[in-house]
This record gives structure tokens, sequence and C-alpha cells, in this order.
């Protein structure tokens, strides 16, 4: 169902089954098929593509032992796997204190707070809580804004994805998350059609991902600020600064909505768990578009692809709930997850892996850009820094999901694993860490599956 193609690709159908029909060792079809009996069926992971064994570097192996480039990751490794430095970190902390009851401080969570107020963009007096997910962050950050305005509603995107909670579903517009039988979400939580200059949803031309604004005027800005004035007691906008399917926002967007919700009262929630902390070229995602966020929400590679951890960032003004319980979960001060998060930053500092993501980002995206003057059916290349997507086209124009699907099973085949987000955009997200020539080699893995020669 065309619906329900978005944030994840399919893993059902006969390429599937004939790609887990060649690629399947004993060992890796054993354990697929203990899981599928052990755990809950669910979209997007149900069943599982293969085994893991281990998982290093950019690398993942199987139970059987191929190996494939991970550009996908669930965003969570941008340290990439296993990274020496923040397992010697771990070990260590396991000697010393590795758990605080909540109504305890230590240092290690105090010294991650501190130090994520101080790198915010939010500016000085930032106060943070951290979850143990991104879900449970947005829904902190949602009891927040409910708290700081006297407002209950919200205004959010179709096709968005800000976790599996009923919050953080109700926020979210992806179908397979809030639909089909699920039942009442949150009331309040308004939608509105996204910024996709590709596809835009208000039917304006684009050149690929480059809007024509003297055509649009920038619709999907206007009917957001048309929405925030209709409503009038919206508590706040919640949307990724950059959309990790991936969108880039057209010049101004966002600047033009910081001034709608300073204009309605309206506070605005950045989600940057799956772009955060350096994947778009920038620390925080939204940096370069003229919006400073009064709440924004980290997660996935904070906890460096080892441990779960999330952070909520908000502004100087926003301390007003200490009478109630925003997030108050058991791990909320978890030594060891907050040792797991400042070594995570400490890394990113230290082997320069913004200024990193940048630099190869750039190469990435030029090399892609090659690939779709060379290929037909390739209506764009978008991203920023080592988030980059390609879409695929039919001929007259139309999302090619076939293809697309036929493209991921080839890539995997030759040991490249990778997204395709909403049915026909391959979506590349490598770890930071990657070297220059690896990354060619997949780019080039990528370039001969889109060739016209067998795959």
């Amino acid at each position: 169902m065309t619906d329900r193609l978005s944030e994840g690709d399919i893993n059902l159908g006969p390429r599937r089954a004939a790609w887990t029909a060649a690629h399947h060792g004993p060992a890796s079809g054993a354990l697929v098929a203990r899981d599928s009996a052990a755990f809950l069926s669910q979209s997007l992971s149900t069943p599982c593509l293969t085994a893991i064994r281990k998982a290093e570097g950019i690398w993942i192996e199987d139970a059987d032992g191929r190996r494939f480039m991970d550009f996908h990751g669930n965003s969570v490794h941008h340290i990439g796997y296993a990274h020496p430095r923040l397992r010697e970190a771990l070990k260590r902390q396991l000697d010393g204190l590795t758990f605080a009851p909540r109504r305890f401080a230590c240092d290690e969570a105090a010294a991650l707070a501190e130090r994520l107020a101080a790198l915010s963009p939010t500016g000085p007096g930032s106060r943070v809580l951290f979850a143990p997910g991104g879900s449970e962050g947005i829904e902190i950050a949602l009891k927040l804004a409910r708290l700081a305005t006297g407002r209950f509603k919200t205004v959010s995107f179709w096709d968005a994805f800000h976790g599996a909670g009923f919050g953080a579903s109700s926020v979210g517009g992806e179908a397979v998350f809030r639909s089909h039988g699920i039942g009442p979400l949150l009331p309040g939580t308004e939608h509105v059609a996204p910024f996709a200059c590709s596809r835009c949803p208000y039917g304006f031309p684009s050149a690929g991902a480059v809007p024509d604004l003297d055509a649009c005027r920038m619709a999907c800005a206007r009917m957001l600020r048309y929405v925030l004035e209709k409503e009038g007691d919206v508590a706040a906008v919640v949307a990724e600064p950059v959309r990790a399917v991936p969108y880039v926002p057209p010049p101004g967007f966002w600047a033009a909505v910081r001034q709608a919700c300073d204009e309605t009262g309206t506070l605005l929630i950045f989600d940057e768990i799956p772009t955060g902390l350096g994947k778009t070229g920038h620390l925080f995602t939204h940096e370069p578009f003229g919006a400073v966020p009064d709440i924004v929400v980290l997660g996935k590679a904070l906890g460096g692809a080892m441990l779960p951890l999330s952070a909520v960032i908000a502004r100087a003004g926003l301390d007003v709930a200490g009478d109630r319980a925003l997030g108050h979960y058991t791990h909320e001060k978890n030594p060891l997850l907050a040792r797991a998060g400042l070594t995570t930053l400490d890394i990113i500092r230290d082997e320069g892996l913004v200024e990193r993501a940048a630099t190869l980002g750039r190469h990435m995206a030029g090399r892609l850009t090659d690939l779709a003057a060379r290929f037909p059916g390739i209506a764009g290349v978008r991203g920023a820094g080592l988030l980059q997507g390609v879409e695929l086209v039919t001929p007259d124009g139309r999302p090619d999901a076939d293809r697309a699907e036929a493209v991921l099973y080839a890539a995997l085949s030759r040991g490249l694993s990778f997204k395709v987000s909403m049915g026909s955009v391959l979506t590349l997200s490598p770890p930071l860490t990657i070297a220059r020539g690896d990354l060619d080699r997949a780019l080039d893995i990528l370039a001969e599956c889109l060739s016209d020669r067998p795959c």
C-alpha cells in the first residue's frame, strides 16, 4: 500500500523472498526463523533481513560471515559500531558507578546535561532531561510545551516520524504508526503537508529537489502560518529541521516558521533524533536555517550505537514543571548511559566528525549527481552532509518503487545496506567515520546496481 511507504523499505514480497533464498546461510536462516517465532510481528522489521553476529566500524556481519557496509544503521552509528574509545569508557564505568536511583544526583549525568546545554543553540540557561529513547523524548517535549503555554494543540507534518509511543505517533504523520485499527490518538494534533519540493503536495513545479520559489511563494510555510493563526491556541510546532527521508527545507522556510510561531505564541520543537550530532555537517541540524528552536530533542547516535539514550534540551524560561513529572524514567540519570553520551560527544569533537561529514558529504553529493546525469530515471539527489537521497522515477515521472526495491536487493547482494524511504528514495546514511575509499566503493556498488547490467 503506497500510503504506508514512508520511513522504511519493503520487507515482504517476491524480491525479499528471492534474496533470502539466495543469501541466507544455515546459521542466518535458523536465527531469523527463531526471531520470527519469538517476537510479535510488526511492519518494517518482520521478517528480519538476516541475522547479525558482529558490528564494527562501518561493517555489519551476518551469522554466516557475509559482510555489509551499513549505510542505514537506524541512524545510531555516527561514530561507527563498537568504537574502541567508547568500549573502553564503558568498561571503566562498569567498574565504578553503574546505576543511580532517580532521586539521587550523579556526576556523569550532571556532566552530560551541562555539556549539552552549553553546546545547544537554545542559549544560556538551557535545561535538559534524559529519556531511554527518542519517542519518550518527544513526549517529554510535548508535556513541557503544554505546561509552558497552557495550550494542548500541536501542528506537525504528514509523513513525519517522531516515535512509536501514542504521543509521538499522534504528532507523527505515518500511516503505519497511527492508523489502520490503532485507534484514537491524542486530540488536537493537527497536521499540514510537509516541505517536499520534488513532490510538492501543493502541486508547484521544481527542478529536482530545487523549488521554484517564484511560483510557489513557499506555500508550505504559508499554510503552516495559516493553520497557526486559524487555530489560535497551538502549544507547539513539532518537526524535523531536515527530514530524514531525506528532504532539505527550501530557503527561508524555517525563518518564516519561526516568525509565525513567535507571532502566535507557539513553541518550536525540533526533532533532531536521527539527524543531529553532525550527520548533516552541523552539530545541530537546524543551525544553517535561521531559526532557533525553543526545545530540541536528540537521540539515537547520542548513545554511540551501544546504549539507548535521548535528551530534551529546553531554552531558558521553560523550566516550569517543578511540581509535575515530565519523564521520571527509571534510567533517567543512569551513569552508564551518561558516560556513553559524554564519550560520544568527545569522539565527535576530537575526531572532527562534524567537519568530516560536511566534507565527505559534498564529495558524496557530487558523485551522486554524476550518477543522476549518467542514468535515466533519477529525478534528483538531495540531502545534507552524510545523509543523501536518490529519488527514482518512472519515465512518466511517477515514483518508481519497483526499481528502488530492485536496486536495494542488488546492493545487498554486493555487500551494501541502505534504506528505501517514501517508497522510491534510496536513502544513504553512512557513519561519519567512514573512509573516503570505502565511501567511493559503496557509490561504485550503487552505480553498478543503477546500470542496465543484471544485478
